[in-house]
């Protein structure tokens, strides 16, 4: 998925009232649009489509145990706004009106191995508006919303989104071969910091057969779901996951290497862990970062990711943080010079950018000299 996809509004002073109202309104239909993906997702109506489709109203309920009226008004607004298909005629009665997913939206939404995979934003983004209650609350009094209670659709949804991306991941250490070398020797050991449900680490795993990797979430259903991952990917012999702030690495020896994906935004007390992953890897240690590839500087009226990236700070990674005291509040917008301050703070030298264009993402290594 590339950032230019996420268009740059005018700026504000050349906008008309009018133009605004405009404005406003394309962002409520995009509410709409985003929230009924996020209904076709959770209720298997886009995977009956592909598998199954054409198929009309009454079809696409009984494939999936699903209401026939709530089907059938789905399948209209999905071909009001573009997303299917009508196949046949048009004016047909409504319950034999037949609707197919056309390639294009079909991967989008429903090829869970796709880098083009975006089904689960409206996921996470649903998650967020039902704690809106709350979120309102934290802005209020300086508090927070925890990852917690985000719950299941946003802990699974940021595991799928991200998967197709972390699944490649090795590639990009590939390219570099003092990193390379560090995952490639006998016996090797890598600390994953942050891992989620588990998806870098067994990517890494695959990738260097030799390598024994050592995960660690704070998130317990997260390292529930790694370890299944694990398993059923047939590197649960070298793979182990730990509930366990990372700050506390140094207990579990040296690392060869230690990563750390989509993590660093998040903690309260990132210097600590950073620290942690500085001592844990020694002088001949590589530590890398991937974070989100934001720009330089902030910039009014900006282009790129980092509109996507405030909103994601608004509505989760901040309040996530921020629930935590105390809290660097870093929030998802980090810039690199935010991280520079963070790994001077934490005993490095300076920071490196490995590699600049991967999705949302930037990969940076951590030096000592």
């Amino acid at each position: 998925m590339s950032d230019s996809a996420v268009l740059t509004p005018p700026a504000p002073a050349t906008q008309s009232a009018d133009a605004f109202a405009e404005r406003v309104l394309e962002s409520s239909l995009g509410w709409i649009e985003t929230m009924s993906i996020h209904l076709g997702t959770q209720l298997g109506w886009y995977d009956a489509l592909v598998a199954e489709g054409p198929l009309t109203a009454p079809e696409l309920a009984r494939y999936t145990s699903t209401a026939p009226r709530y089907a059938r008004e789905w399948l209209e607004q999905q071909a009001a706004f573009g997303i299917v298909d009508v196949v046949g005629a048009v004016d047909a009665a409504a319950d034999d009106r037949r609707y197919e997913l056309p390639a294009g939206a079909a991967e989008v939404l429903a090829d869970r191995s796709s880098l083009a995979y975006a089904a689960p934003l409206a996921r996470i983004l649903a998650a967020a508006g039902a704690q809106m209650p709350e979120l309102l609350a934290a802005y209020r009094t300086g508090g927070g919303v925890s990852w917690e209670q985000l719950g299941v659709h946003a802990r699974e949804a940021q595991a799928d989104m991200n998967r197709p991306w972390l699944e490649t991941a090795p590639s990009v250490f590939a390219r570099h071969p003092h990193v390379h070398e560090r995952l490639s020797r006998p016996g090797a050991r890598v600390a994953d910091i942050g891992m989620g449900e588990g998806w870098s680490s067994i990517a890494l795993a695959k990738a260097y057969p030799g390598l024994r990797v050592e995960g660690f979430d704070v998130d317990a259903p997260s390292v529930q779901a790694a370890r299944a991952h694990a398993a059923e990917a047939g590197v649960g012999d070298r793979v182990r996951f730990h509930v366990e702030d990372a700050a506390n690495l140094a207990a579990h020896g040296r690392f060869d290497a230690v990563v750390g994906f989509e993590f660093l935004h998040d903690l309260p007390h990132p210097q600590a862990v950073l620290t942690a992953m500085n001592d844990a890897t020694g002088d001949d240690g590589v530590v890398v970062i991937m974070d989100e590839a934001v720009g330089d500087e902030f910039t009014p009226n900006t282009e790129g990711i980092d509109r996507m990236m405030y909103g994601f700070s608004l509505f989760v990674c901040l309040p996530d943080g921020l629930s935590h005291e105390p809290s660097a509040g870093t929030g998802t917008v980090m810039r690199p010079s935010t991280l520079r301050r963070y790994a001077g703070e934490a005993g490095f030298a300076g920071v490196e950018v490995l590699e600049d264009d991967f999705g949302f993402w930037r990969f940076y290594e951590l030096v000592r000299s």
